[in-house]
Order: C-alpha cells, then structure tokens, then sequence
C-alpha cells in the first residue's frame, strides 16, 4: 500500500482501491495483518479511516462464515467491482427506475419521518437503507462514482412520487423543522447517502443540507441561484458550484417534485470532458497552469464585496482528462492570456452544453469536479404549483483532507 501515515513510507504499491477489489478478490486469506498506521504521521487524517475500511471489507465475508452468503448485496458488488477508463465514453447517463417501487417505496419507510427534526439520525438511517437500494441501481452509481461518464451527470427517472402529498411550491422560506419527508426528498437522501456525505455551508442556507430550489420574489438566501435577484426569468449562468470553496462538493444533487407549468425550464449541463477537445492546446495549457483570480457568491463574502478573494484553477488534475472549476459571473482573469484562454473555454462548454428538463420523479446527480451548471429561464406563477427541486450537495469522504461525517456543516475556506 501506498501509505503515508507510517514511520517508513515506501514507493509504489497499490492504491486503496486496487488492494480489496482486485488482488485480494476472491481469495479467503487465514489470516492478515494491517502492519503500521500511525496517527502523528496521518497529517491528512485520512488513512486512518482508509486502513479501517480495508480490515473491514476483508473482515466482511467471514461476519456468517460463508463467503456466499455474508455481505450484503450492495457491498459483494461493490467489491467485485473493476472499471477501467476506457468504459467512460459508453457509460450510460439515465436509469430508469420504474421497476423498483417496491423495494423503494418499502425503504422510504425505514426512514425518520420528519428528518429536520435529527438530522444527523435521519442520515444515519439513509446510510443503512441505502445499502439496500436496488443492486442494479448501485452498480450504476458505484460505476458513475468511479469515473463518471462523458456527460458528466447521471439522470434517474421514474422514481415514485405522490403530488397529493405535497404541499403548496414554498415561497423561499426555510422548510419547516416539522415538515414530513417527502419522497423526491427520501430518493435524494437515500442517493446522496450511498454517494458520500451529505453537507451543509454555514454561510449558505443557514447551514441547511435538504434545500428547497423553487422561484423566490424576495430571494432571501444570496446564492449561485439568487445572485442575479433570484429571478426565475433571468437564465441561471454556468457555474460549477461552490469552485471557490476549498470545500467544494464533489456532486450536486437535483430531485424533481413539480416541473414548471410550461415545463420549458431546463437544467443546463457542459461537461470538460466534452468541451476539452474544442479547447486549443496552448489555452489548455495556460489554464491548467496559472490559477485565475475569483469573486465568491454573495453569501460567502461575509459583508466584504470588494474584488476576487479567490484563487481557482479552472483547470487542474490529469492534464489529458482534468477537473473543471469555471464560473462565468465570478471568475475575473486579469493577464490578457488568461482572459483569452478562459473565453475559449466558455465558448467551447457552450457548445457542448446541453438541457435536461427535470419531470416530477427525476434525479440528477451533477459530477460538479467535471461539469458547470445552469439553468434555463421559466415563468411562475405564485399559485403554489410552481417549479419544485430538492437539492443537497454531497462529498466524497475518499476524497477529503479532513475528517468528515454525513450533516456535517462547513465553514468557508476560499481557495
């Protein structure tokens, strides 16, 4: 293993989850021995939880004596799991869901009532049940966490839904402490709880982690979504979520209850892994190498709105297959090659851009390290049955530099 909290690092080895899926596979060892991880020297605070997953995922066949019959589903697929790269350009974007009522319905009744009320519970017992998810269901999101696809996002359909049971399109407010769960809330908790952790901002939402996305008057919360008043008329601009925050969710999660009434609006999607070959190699290159100078959203600004307080690099990892941090209202290049390089980037998201218009029963998970966002403009009509979305943003724990539990809430740390 690659370990770094240890007295005597070593090079090489296998990654963490090459090591439980592909070499130790099938074989049934007498016995194994986890040899050194040593907290002072764990200066990330990861490896620790890393070591503890593998001794429990080699530790998990023998918990009924048989291999066969042991793990649960969800983790036998999980372990079996071997993807290769070569698989993103034909992994598939949209899961049709209709088939698992059932098993859906019958997991949305594990779950806490009224989750505002224990948030932390509520999610505790989303992680149990949505190890119970259709197996189906998880192989596909176990294939989408592990590389994504070219589009960027994963569409669920037909999940079950029940418009007699919903109330009136809030008005902005906060929800409710009280308010019964939902189901576009339930099938949203459940995916996000499979995906990683589920987080709250401090600074956005009063700190809130199950949001309510509808048409505000007065847009009470300065975000992405109502930096520009909040009006559903005006389009929602590109914007990878939060690529200031050093904290940045690693996915975006969209449940639909209502659509609009014209059912014209759309959730814009550009994904780098299109847009990159659109993209002249030396604006690739200045863009993976200086990072550009950012604003940050309203509500991170703690009362002081003057110039960029943020550094993104709006390109950044493997420069033949990067990550995306763009933003087209906050990013403020300043060099003349920055600037050119950044307007070809727009352009080329631009063309690759493409609308998904969110019916009541769909999910969109957004991989917001390869994608921007936006949103087309739509009418409301303050009659309680306007345009309805749940969102919640979710982190990959494998991925963090910090201990971190699902309802965590975070503060700001600009990049």
């Amino acid at each position: 293993m690659k370990i770094v909290s240890t007295g005597s690092p070593a090079p090489g080895g296998f990654s963490s989850r090459k090591l439980p899926v592909d070499v130790l596979g099938d074989l049934r060892p007498v016995s194994f021995d986890i040899v050194e991880v040593s907290p002072q020297w764990d200066h990330a605070y990861i490896t620790a939880p890393l070591a503890a997953e593998i001794g429990a995922e080699i530790l998990c066949p023998y918990a009924g004596g048989h291999r066969s019959n042991s793990a649960t589903p969800a983790k036998e697929e999980r372990r079996n799991m071997s993807i290769t790269n070569s698989q993103i350009s034909v992994t598939p974007r949209e899961i049709t869901c209709d088939q698992w009522h059932p098993e859906l319905l019958g997991l949305r009744n594990r779950l806490p009532v009224r989750p505002r009320e224990d948030i932390r519970g509520f999610y505790a017992a989303a992680a149990a049940a949505a190890e119970l998810l259709p197996l189906e269901l998880i192989r596909r999101l176990a294939e989408f966490r592990a590389i994504g696809n070219a589009d960027g996002f994963l569409l669920l359909t037909g999940l079950p839904v029940d418009e007699s049971e919903l109330p009136p399109t809030p008005a902005g407010a906060p929800a409710p402490v009280d308010r019964p769960l939902l189901a576009m809330e339930a099938w949203l908790s459940l995916v996000a709880r499979w995906l990683g952790l589920p987080t709250g901002y401090a600074e956005l939402r009063n700190g809130t982690i199950l949001h309510d996305v509808c048409p505000s008057p007065s847009a009470p919360y300065p975000s992405s979504e109502t930096r520009r008043r909040g009006q559903a008329e005006t389009p929602l601009e590109f914007h990878t979520e939060m690529a200031y925050h050093r904290r940045q969710p690693h996915y975006v999660l969209l449940a639909c209850s209502r659509s609009d009434h014209e059912s014209v609006a759309s959730t814009l999607v550009a994904s780098i892994r299109k847009a990159l070959p659109l993209v002249d190699p030396a604006d690739r290159q200045q863009l993976l190498a200086e990072p550009v100078p950012c604003n940050v959203d309203i509500a991170f600004q703690g009362g002081d709105p003057e110039g960029p307080i943020a550094s993104v690099r709006v390109l950044h990892g493997d420069a033949s297959d990067p990550f995306l941090g763009y933003d087209r209202g906050l990013l403020a290049p300043r060099a003349p090659a920055a600037e050119r390089s950044v307007k070809a980037l727009s352009d080329a998201l631009d063309q690759v851009a493409e609308g998904v218009r969110l019916r009541p029963g769909d999910l969109i998970i957004l991989d917001n390290y390869r994608t921007t966002h936006g949103r087309t403009p739509f009418s409301p009509r303050w009659d309680g049955r306007d345009r309805w979305l749940h969102r919640t943003h979710v982190r990959v724990p494998q991925l963090l530099q910090e201990p971190a539990e699902a309802a965590d809430v975070v503060e700001f740390l600009p990049r």
